[in-house]
């Protein structure tokens, strides 16, 4: 198991992880410090403790607001999947139909 420091607010905190997701780690502590810097800056005098659940809340913000255009795009995704089934199967249709009128005016 692999451990690292990581610093939020200034302060060191050492974590552990998974071998060789320390990068991982140390790149996701940074999103949550900068969003502990952000949180602070506006706020006054806030504890450690108030610090962290504001970024951690504005990560989660985002990661929702991620999620909802995720689930949109899937959704459009599924729509232009169907519009293009239903192309698909006008398409076959008129090819048998083409054919279908070669094959006649061959025998004719």
């Amino acid at each position: 198991m692999g451990q690292l420091t990581v610093n939020i607010n200034g302060k060191p905190y050492l974590l552990g992880c998974e071998d060789g997701e320390e990068e991982r780690l140390r790149a996701l502590a940074a999103m949550l410090d900068e969003r502990v810097q952000s949180a602070g800056a506006g706020a006054g005098t806030l504890g450690e403790t108030r610090l962290m659940l504001m970024g951690a809340l504005m990560l989660a913000d985002e990661g929702e607001k991620l999620q909802v255009r995720v689930n949109a795009a899937e959704a459009e995704a599924a729509r232009l999947r169907a519009l293009l089934d239903i192309a698909d199967s006008r398409a076959v249709q008129v090819l048998e139909a083409a054919a279908k009128k070669i094959e006649r005016i061959a025998a004719g």
